[in-house]
């Protein structure tokens, strides 16, 4: 197991990877929600884990494409993310480039 990060102090970036479940996404709303459900789950994983809001979540388009890749109704079980907590409180979430 891989050493943890020290949480950064204010004024530095504050950079983590991720495995974001989505399979609780897939069951719960309806068919036709499930894509854009994924995208609030990720949003308040994020938010939740690096100290910040949702609403401060910026989701780049390459992650976007990758949950809408099979359509609104069949979206990925999970998803491997990078995100970067910038020092104004933005955070950045990318997908990682193994996938």
């Amino acid at each position: 197991m891989p050493p943890k990060t020290p949480t950064a102090r204010r004024g530095e970036e504050l950079e983590r990877e991720y495995v974001i479940p989505l399979r609780p996404s897939q069951h719960q709303p309806s068919r036709r929600r499930r894509a854009g459900h994924a995208l609030e789950t990720v949003r308040r994983f994020i938010g939740r884990h690096m100290k910040g809001k949702a609403e401060d979540v910026w989701i780049d388009p390459r992650l976007n494409e990758r949950i809408w890749e099979r359509g609104i109704q069949h979206i990925p079980r999970q998803v491997r993310v990078k995100a970067i907590r910038f020092e104004d409180g933005l955070i950045e979430v990318d997908l990682l480039d193994a996938e």
